[in-house]
């Protein structure tokens, strides 16, 4: 068995993926998802890595999301073909669109508007290429889409079918979800979420569209969805690795949370109780994503070496120091933290933290070094 000398060794700072932490979360949502009768298209944006990717598509053709066009030409280079591309397009990303469809990559977009559907019949026809679309669906205000029972989601899915694409589905994201702190809060999320790009299906359909895939999903909805009927999928990305804002919304413990940055004690200022780490906002990001909820773990919550969280937080960022002011009554004075002691910050947010980093190690039990994963860089 391995000690994992190497998390004392290596230069920090550094991103953590704890892999029996994130295998466990993929099966989690993977089984749940499948016992309603749907499929995962997992986000890959969290990690933006072929290798993290490998524990969640199985095969080659194997659905997947991406927020960017780096992500979705860095996995079809990996050998990955059915990508969902979940930003409106602009028409400017067209010409890398249809690039990735002369590779034979089943590339998706996404748009809500006249405007952009008019960009792709333009461009298509220049081109003689034809386009797989999905139309967003509003379903709680959160950001885009259109409302599902309004004309103009009839009109513009009747302006993209046959004009130079096909209209491959619907696509909904509970945005607001975020915002809940009960369970039935989120439950009564993912009803909506499922109401609404039903009943823009039965619309657009009722046109002799055939409109085939819906697709929803945000984390907290796609763990506590209770039926998902005529569902074919359901998109998720942070849920892989989890973070304290999900932790805040209830979706997952902290022992649930497989992403860290691991960091160096460098010093103190005694007369505040402070405690200087080598981890500022360039290694933990700007996000401050707790501090609406319930909790607000400033820029992270201070865990030791092992994972085990002190109850602490790092409460001021510089570009690459970190603050940890010790509350009163923790019971912990700067003695507590050594020079060279190592700790592990649970972040915020994981996609943000993860953006920080250009490569990720691995813990994995029973191994003596890290598996390093590689992230995508780019838009």
């Amino acid at each position: 068995m391995s000690d994992n000398h190497w998390l004392q060794q290596t230069e920090t700072p550094f991103l953590l993926i704890d892999e029996a932490r994130y295998q466990r979360n993929v099966d989690r949502l993977f089984k749940r998802v499948e016992g309603l009768g749907s499929s995962v298209r997992p986000h890959l944006k969290t990690l933006r890595s072929p290798e993290a990717a490998r524990y969640l598509l199985r095969t080659n053709d194997s659905p997947a999301t991406v927020s960017t066009l780096t992500e979705a030409e860095g996995f079809a280079k990996a050998g990955y073909t059915n990508l969902l591309y979940a930003v409106g397009i602009a028409p400017q990303k067209l010409a890398r669109v249809a690039c990735l469809i002369n590779q034979g990559i089943n590339i998706h977009i996404l748009l809500d508007s006249p405007e952009q559907a008019l960009a792709v019949s333009e461009f298509a026809q220049r081109h003689n290429v034809t386009f797989s679309v999905f139309i967003e669906v509003d379903c709680d205000g959160h950001r885009g889409g259109l409302p599902p029972r309004s004309n103009a989601l009839t009109e513009l899915a009747t302006l993209v079918e046959g004009n130079g694409a096909v209209l491959t589905g619907l696509m909904a994201h509970a945005g607001e979800s975020y915002s809940c702190r009960t369970e039935e809060q989120i439950r009564q999320a993912a009803r909506n979420e499922c109401e609404a790009i039903r009943t823009a299906a039965e619309r657009v359909r009722a046109l002799g569209i055939a409109c085939p895939i819906l697709s929803v999903g945000a984390t907290p909805t796609a763990h506590f969805a209770e039926e998902l009927e005529g569902i074919a999928e359901v998109r998720a990305g942070v849920f892989t690795c989890f973070d304290l804002v999900m932790k805040n919304v209830g979706v997952c413990s902290t022992d649930d949370i497989a992403i860290s940055v691991v960091a160096s004690v460098i010093g103190y200022n005694r007369e505040k109780n402070w405690v200087f780490i080598d981890a500022g906002w360039m290694a933990l990001s700007r996000d401050r994503g707790t501090a609406a909820g319930p909790v607000d773990y400033g820029y992270g919550l201070v865990c030791d070496i092992s994972g085990k969280p002190l109850n602490v937080c790092v409460t001021t960022t510089n570009q690459e120091h970190g603050i940890i002011a010790l509350p009163a009554d923790s019971g912990l004075t700067p003695d507590d933290f050594p020079v060279g002691m190592r700790v592990r910050i649970l972040p915020n947010h994981a996609c943000a933290a993860a953006s920080m980093h250009q490569e990720y190690q691995v813990l994995q039990a029973g191994e003596d070094a890290p598996e390093v994963w590689h992230r995508i860089i780019g838009w």
